[in-house]
């Protein structure tokens, strides 16, 4: 299985050490297509042209299976590939940690169907026990 994370970069980075370990659980589903994205240091990432980024990141989401989201740092480019993965007709879960204060885009909640995509409120805790579940069904 491809899996594709998404994760805030230019949005803040405050979350890198959170998303590295919710990377290294999902790696027990399969290939994560984006594990950079909880690198600490991007500094190799940031000299790749914007298009460069983008037409990689397209190509990774066309060629995976699922989308894992972790969506309580707001971004602009997290948005933008759930979005395109909804397009896509991906299995798309979404995790939200209501605990920061910060909200949650209505688009992004809203956009929970029942079936393909999910958006799970959750503290660090609980990934092990959502994944198994989002990966089991």
């Amino acid at each position: 299985m491809k899996i594709y994370f998404c994760g805030s970069i230019r949005g803040g980075r405050q979350d890198a050490d959170l998303y590295m370990r919710i990377i290294n659980q999902l790696k027990a589903y399969g290939e994560v297509l984006t594990e950079h994205v909880g690198y600490i240091s991007l500094e190799e990432t940031e000299k790749i042209p914007d298009k460069t980024i983008h037409d990689r990141d397209v190509e990774w989401l066309e060629k995976s299976d699922v989308v894992v989201a972790e969506v309580t740092q707001p971004s602009l480019g997290v948005g933008y590939e759930i979005g395109r993965a909804v397009a896509m007709n991906k299995r798309i879960l979404c995790l939200y940690r209501p605990t920061t204060g910060k909200s949650l885009s209505a688009m992004i909640r809203g956009a929970q169907n029942g079936s393909n995509i999910e958006v799970k409120n959750y503290e660090e805790a609980d990934v092990p026990e959502i994944l198994k579940t989002f990966f089991g069904s």
